[in-house]
């Protein structure tokens, strides 16, 4: 079976394709994860909510991220102020939680999904682990990326 590649590109034969699923999980995990919500017109709600919130104020001792306008209330995402940075999809008080959603939603490839999300101070990066089961071929699926920490 063979997946598009992402992100899309055309050649002569048509849209590019990716024939491990493994690579092709990989391109989509990063797209959703690296993409602000309500940024594609086609569907609002695609993409990863913690990337609209880069120019909001970050406290580095709490964990959390603070209003700093009302830019974010408009967009109907009033209670991420609440989430925590670090963190596992088991709490749902997380952006991991609110990550596992949004996998779970848009990567339908994949079951039993569980997400961490680690904040280390002193890189200012934060580590993000996806884990999961590949349907189609029942194998055990990691991802990993880091997000580096605006100031």
């Amino acid at each position: 079976m063979e997946y598009l590649s992402i992100p899309l590109e055309v050649k002569k034969t048509g849209l590019a394709r990716e024939k491990q699923i493994k690579k092709s999980l990989d391109e989509s995990l990063h797209m959703l994860l690296t993409t602000p919500r309500y940024n594609n017109i086609s569907d609002p709600k695609y993409g990863f909510v913690f990337n609209n919130m880069r120019f909001e104020i970050f406290d580095e001792h709490e964990g959390v991220i603070y209003n700093s306008g009302d830019t974010i209330y408009e967009s109907g995402l009033q209670d991420m102020y609440s989430k925590k940075i670090s963190g596992s999809s088991k709490n749902i008080n997380t952006f991991a939680a609110e990550l596992k959603e949004v996998v779970q939603q848009y990567e339908k490839r994949l079951g039993d999904v569980a997400v961490t999300m680690t904040y280390i101070r002193e890189e200012r990066l934060i580590y993000i682990t996806i884990k999961g089961i590949i349907l189609s071929t029942k194998e055990e699926y990691v991802f990993t990326n880091t997000l580096k920490v605006w100031k």
